[in-house]
């Protein structure tokens, strides 16, 4: 038996939220999926509130990966600590609220979910992903494992996914917010894309409006950032999964406009 598995990208602002509302449920029946995993860290610009990650849950979705902007609201770490569907990075210190890893019981059997965040350029301080996706791909009792890499670099999103590579299910890359053309089923049987791009305004720089990021670059002051508005994109990954082998059968991109 084949699952499919969505993997969404990362929830830019209300534009990004708006329109997983109003498509999530749809694109749910039309590609006949299973299973919806949906990065929603952005979808208050910089982090996301405990209500914007219900409205998510609302629109459809069965779990929520976080990532570098996790503690942005202070407000969402007792949300953490109770939600077993919204997950931070597991390589995050222990001491900090909520899981990183989530298993759930489904018709089709055990399903784990992993965050995990990159170290390149994000000046995190996290334990090493690489030690930490090894236990994770070594513990689990599941036979499906899904992985969100939230990282920077290419590089390291890629050397994540060929080090899984027949031990997990899927690796998709997120926080880059612009969705890459490599979406394929790796040689061990792991689904994998370089990052799975963003679910918010078309017309922006990665979800902000085009000016400020160009001024930025430019050298303006810095200031607090400014969603762009106007119409909105989801772009996500389909990875279908034969349930009594976990390995990916078949992986595509989609861009919804």
């Amino acid at each position: 038996m084949n699952i499919k598995v969505m993997a969404v990208g990362d929830v830019c602002g209300k534009v990004g939220l708006d329109f997983l509302r109003r498509n999530l449920r749809r694109l749910r029946k039309e590609h006949s999926i299973d299973f919806i995993v949906v990065n929603g860290e952005n979808a208050n610009v910089v982090g996301v509130t405990p209500q914007q990650c219900e409205e998510i849950l609302d629109a459809g979705a069965d779990v929520i990966t976080l990532g570098n902007h996790t503690w942005m609201r202070t407000e969402i770490q007792d949300y953490l600590d109770y939600s077993s569907v919204c997950i931070r990075p597991a390589n995050y210190a222990p001491q900090c609220p909520g899981r990183g890893v989530g298993i759930y019981e489904t018709s089709f059997g055990k399903i784990c979910v992993a965050n995990l965040i990159g170290r390149f350029s994000l000046d995190a301080n996290t334990d090493n992903p690489f030690v930490v996706a090894d236990n994770i791909a070594a513990d689990v009792d599941a036979k499906i494992i899904l992985v969100d890499f939230h990282a920077e670099a290419t590089s390291e999103k890629l050397a994540m996914g060929y080090f899984l590579d027949g031990r997990v299910s899927a690796v998709w890359g997120t926080h880059t917010h612009v969705q890459t053309s490599d979406c394929t089923v790796l040689p061990g049987g792991t689904g994998y894309i370089t990052d799975l791009g963003m679910t918010g305004p078309i017309n922006s720089v990665i979800g902000i409006t085009t000016e400020q990021s160009i001024g930025k670059f430019l050298g303006d002051p810095p200031r607090r950032y400014s969603p762009a508005g106007g119409p909105g994109k989801l772009e996500c990954a389909i990875f279908e999964i034969d349930t009594e082998t976990g390995k990916c059968v078949h992986a595509e991109a989609l861009r919804i406009i």
